[in-house]
Parts: C-alpha cells; structure tokens; sequence
C-alpha cells in the first residue's frame, strides 16, 4: 500500500508553486493535515476497488459461463453490460453530483455497488448475473466522478491536489493489475463468486467511515438538471460504447456496429449544439472550449487506449504465442503495475519541476519508446526480460501522462463544476478503456500470422501514444508564472 505521506503530482498552472514545490523544505501549505489524510485514505480505498472490478472478472469468465450456463456470444455481455452502464451515464452522474451534493451521490452508489456485489455472487442464472453487472456499472459511473470530485475539492489546486490525485491514479491503475492477478487466484482457490463478494466488506467499510469523515460539498443554489442534454449525451455514449465493444466480437463492418457508431456521432456531435440553447447546460459551452478541457482529455484518451491495449496485446504475446497460463500471464503484469505506481508517486515533483503539460509530453515520448522497444519480441521465451522491461517504463510513462491529464483536465475550473470536469474526465478514461482493445484487435487481425500482428498492432500503438504527445506540446498552452 503506496503512503499517504509519499510525493505526487502538482497541477496546472503550476509554475508559482515549482520552486517550492522542487526545494527540500515543504511550506507548511503543501503538508495534508490529519483530517485531509482521513479523507484521501475513504477516497483511494473506493476508488481503488472500483479499478479492480473492471478487470476482476476476466480471467473468471469462462468458468462463470460454465457454472451459470451462458453461451459462447452471450458471455462477453458480462463485460459489456458493465462498460456500457459505467461509461454511458459517468458524465449524467458528475453532474447530478454537482447539483444534488458529491457525498450523497459518492454513498448512494458505494451502496448500490455493495449490495449489487453481493446479488452478484449470490446469481444463479445468467439474468440475475447481468442485472448485477449493470447495477455494478451504473454505481461506478456514480461513485467515480463523485469520489474525484471531492478529492479535488478537499485539496486545493496546487501541490495538495497534485499530491492526491497522483496518489489516486497510482492505485487506480494498480488496481486494474490487482484485479487480474485478484481474479485468477480468487477463481482457483475459492470460486468465481468471490471475485464479487470481495467488494462487499470494502463498501460496507467505507460506508461506515465516509459520512464521519467526508463533507457534503454542493453549490447553495441549484439549477435544474439539464435533460434534454443528460439524454443526448448518455445516448450517444451508450451508442459508442456498444460499438466499440460489439466490433471486437462482430468486426468493424458489421451492420449493428456501423449503426451504433453512426448514431453516437450524430448525437454526440448534437451534443453542443443542444448545450448552447440550455439555460443550464450539463456541460456549458465555454468549458467544451477550454484548451485544457479539451486537450487535456484527448492526451487522456490516448493513454488509457494504448496502455489497456497494450495490455491485451501482451497477454495475447504471452498466452497464445510463448505459452504462459492465464495467471503466469496476469503475475506478469505486475511489474507494469510496479511502473504506474512509481509514476504516480513521482508526477508530483516532475509536474511541481516543469508543468502538467510537460508532464503529458515526457511521459507519452518515454511510453512511446518503451512500446517501440516491444516490437521486438520474438515468438520464444529469450526476450521475456524485454517484455518485462518494456512494460515497467511504459507503465512509468503512462501514469506520468494520466496524472498530467486528470491536473490538466480539472484545473482553472471553480468548485461548483468539479464534478463536470471530473464526470468528463471519468468518461475519457472509460471511452479509452474500451475503444483500446477493439481497435487494436482490428490491426492485429491484419496480418495472417499472430505474431506479425501483435508486432505491427504494438507499432500502431507506439505511433498512437507518440502523436498524443505532440498534440500536447502544440496545442496545449506553456503554464505562466
């Protein structure tokens, strides 16, 4: 478990607080308090399971189709029903957050993960399972944006906040390695049911602790929700989401792929359009033209895309062409969760040093190369120290750049919007996590031999990751003193 009193990031604009934040001697300002560390220890806690549910259940899935009688098509739904609530209503919830109050919405939807959780590992058939997963997605499109909400609330923008969110971001991404690793064991030792009860005493205990320690944080005067805009954009997620996941299983020129996708662009590119009308829009027009807004959560999108894609493709390296089991596969991926956990830990003082900005491009270019290495793995076991190698610089890289974008995205931004910037952050991480593997099982499809494909798919993703940085460094503006 990564200390609470350990380095992590400073945000955009960030250049008053670099000396200070660069020299031995912290001012007393930038030091949490006991208070604040109560706080940041409910929110990494939460915010930590949720990054082991997205990737808990998908060594277990073959056994959960066995032991409940999915079929073949049906099972990837178990991963899809989840993505789709939890991506398709994260941006709805952040701003409901906003309006009705971040605490409320942060324990209703710790609630409802908990019991979901345990009707989960309770199912007997496959429709009590899939409501479960639903009610699991729906409650992390809740809890995410609420609980980065509060955080960023709780710290002010500076070198407490940097510090909190790079803490939250090395365990988030930890826990997508964690919940790999978690799955296998739990499914080999207990059952597969375990990998939903586990979530179960963590809600409850965070449940019991949260209401003490965290305060309620919402704007005195509320404006009506936004709905024709909550509408436009939910659907237009929901269609993105379904056609992104369904391509994997169906191909890119499927009829229903081609029609999900047609119809997430038209309301998604609506979308703005029906926010200039709203007299409360879910999303108001001048913050969709903000740089860091913008910018920001494309460097985003590019990171988790290409790091949970790379992840994939190296599991496909590992299990189909040297032969690793599914849990030697999953052990080997914790030196890439040793790397973002080193990266969060040390995007304080680089973004503290130089920028969030700097920090987007030096951790894409450093990703980039480290991927760029990977390309040279051959189809027996010689190289498995390279894998290992790449893996743990690309993971330093990556989380370099995630914490730059969640600086990025949120700063500049007043309290009362937190939960926005924070609902659109979620989002991008959501979109990014499912549009990875998708298009990258696409390329790697390409090539009749798999490992020429998984070499030319890891040379896409290199090229991918690179042009984001370059994005960054034009378009992003350099922070003022």
């Amino acid at each position: 478990m990564v200390s609470l009193d350990s380095p992590a990031p400073a945000p955009a604009p960030v250049a008053a607080t670099a000396t200070a934040t660069a020299t031995a001697s912290v001012p007393e300002s930038a030091r949490m308090d006991g208070r604040m560390r109560l706080v940041l220890l409910v929110l990494l806690v939460s915010q930590f399971m949720l990054a082991v549910d997205f990737s808990i259940l998908n060594v277990a899935l073959p056994v959960i189709g066995q032991g409940l009688g999915f079929t073949l098509g049906g099972l990837q739904w178990i991963a899809t029903a989840f993505a789709l609530a939890a991506a398709g209503f994260t941006l709805l919830f952040g701003r409901v957050a906003d309006l009705a109050g971040r605490r409320r919405v942060f324990l209703g939807g710790m609630g409802v993960l908990g019991a979901a959780s345990l009707v989960g590992g309770l199912a007997t058939g496959p429709e009590l399972l899939m409501a479960a997963r639903v009610a699991q997605g729906l409650a992390t499109a809740a809890v995410t944006p609420a609980g980065l909400s509060l955080l960023t609330s709780s710290f002010p923008e500076g070198p407490l906040r940097a510090r909190a969110l790079g803490l939250n971001g090395a365990l988030m991404s930890a826990g997508f390695t964690t919940g790999a690793v978690l799955g296998g064991v739990l499914t080999d030792l207990l059952s597969w049911r375990w990998a939903f009860f586990v979530n179960v005493p963590v809600a409850l205990a965070v449940l019991l602790v949260a209401p003490a320690v965290l305060k309620e944080s919402r704007p005195a005067d509320r404006p009506r929700l936004d709905v024709p805009g909550a509408v436009t954009v939910t659907g237009g997620l929901l269609a993105l989401v379904y056609g992104l996941t369904a391509a994997g299983g169906h191909g890119w020129s499927d009829p229903g792929v081609l029609a999900a996708l047609a119809a997430a662009a038209v309301l998604l590119t609506a979308f703005p359009l029906v926010e200039r009308r709203a007299a409360a829009p879910l999303v108001p027009v001048r913050v969709l033209r903000r740089r860091t807004v913008v910018w920001g959560n494309l460097a985003g999108l590019v990171a988790f895309a290409t790091e949970t894609s790379l992840v994939f493709l190296m599991t496909l390296h590992l299990q189909d062409v040297l032969g690793f089991s599914p849990l030697a596969a999953g052990l080997s991926f914790g030196v890439l969760g040793a790397g973002t956990v080193l990266g969060g830990l040390f995007a304080a003082r680089f973004i503290g040093r130089w920028s969030a900005r700097t920090a987007l491009i030096a951790g894409g270019v450093l990703q980039a190369v480290a991927t760029l290495s990977l390309t040279a793995l051959g189809d027996d076991r010689s190289m498995y120290a390279l894998l290992l190698a790449g893996t743990f610089a690309g993971g330093v890289g990556n989380m370099l750049a995630i914490v730059g974008f969640m600086v990025t995205a949120t700063s500049g931004l007043p309290d009362a919007e937190q939960g926005m910037a924070t609902g659109i952050a979620t989002m991008t991480q959501q979109v990014g996590i499912t549009l990875g593997t998708p298009v990258m099982s696409a390329v790697v499809v390409t090539s009749a031999a798999l490992p020429d494909g998984i070499g030319r798919a890891v040379l896409v993703n290199a090229a991918v990751v690179l042009v984001g940085a370059l994005a960054s460094a034009l378009f992003l503006r350099r922070d003022r003193p």
